[in-house]
């Protein structure tokens, strides 16, 4: 007995809406949690590199505690856990109805399951942006910073104007990848109830039986989201002095083309 497809109950009716709707669960859930991964990773890369020994310590702790332990399990304490830890006036306060919170195809964003989620995958992915963004910095020239602090600049200018400047332009491909990974990490939320795209397949199959088709399209929702992400973050990207465009993979390089020599920045 062969096998036969039936997409027409996927992408009509109820299961088409919670597609939709999962997309953009998807979708808002990223960019939440790549706006927190990104000032998270910030302030940790600044720590790193202070003088100050008890920030550096605990920055170094923060990053070995949520690399090294699994992003789902993460994710049950903030929501099982933690949430139930919080102040009951906060808590009351999200359980209330809120219509500017109600998005569009009824996407709430002030829900435990969706703030919990960003949060989780937020805090996860910044220790791997912090330590790409140091891996970036290690590549800046040292006469940058001793240039800048000639200058008078402080620790903080020093890291905003100079250094972070050029380790963004040195890691953005890695960076890129990150930000596609805290999208892909985002099915897991699912686990704490987070009606995303995986849990809207999940709910079709549940709904029909037709689970090849369902996950098929979910396949194809999460590739093209992540194509789309990654041109764009590719796009708007630092780019090197005298460049046009950023620099290509190098799997997208045509043969026999070396990949631009780095450049070293100017001195302040």
């Amino acid at each position: 007995m062969g096998i036969t497809f039936d997409f027409a109950d996927v992408l009509t009716g109820p299961p088409a809406r919670w597609l939709l709707s999962g997309f953009l669960t998807t979708v808002y859930v990223t960019i939440a949690g790549s706006v927190l991964a990104s000032v998270v990773a910030v302030i940790l890369m600044g720590l790193r590199i202070s003088p100050g020994r008890i920030g550096h310590y605990a920055a170094a702790a923060f990053v070995e505690v949520f690399r090294d332990t699994p992003v789902l399990v993460q994710l049950l304490i903030w929501y099982f856990a933690v949430w139930g830890l919080l102040p009951e006036s906060l808590r009351g306060f999200v359980a209330e109805d809120h219509p500017r919170a109600v998005w569009p195809v009824n996407v709430i964003v002030l829900a435990p399951e969706f703030l919990c989620a960003a949060w989780g995958l937020g805090l996860f992915i910044s220790v791997f942006l912090e330590e790409e963004l140091r891996a970036g910095l290690n590549a800046v020239p040292a006469g940058q910073r001793e240039a800048a602090m000639a200058q008078g600049l402080s620790n903080w200018q020093t890291l905003r104007f100079v250094l972070l400047p050029q380790a963004l332009t040195n890691a953005w491909q890695p960076l890129v990848g990150q930000y596609l990974n805290l999208m892909k990490t985002s099915s897991l939320a699912t686990g704490i109830g987070l009606a995303e795209l995986t849990s809207a397949a999940r709910r079709i199959e549940s709904y029909n039986a037709h689970a090849l088709e369902a996950f098929a399209v979910g396949t194809v929702l999460y590739l093209g989201l992540g194509v789309a992400m990654g041109q764009l973050l590719l796009f708007v990207g630092p780019r090197r002095p005298g460049s046009k465009a950023p620099d290509q993979p190098l799997a997208l390089r045509p043969k026999g083309v070396a990949a631009p020599a780095p450049k070293a920045g100017h001195a302040v």
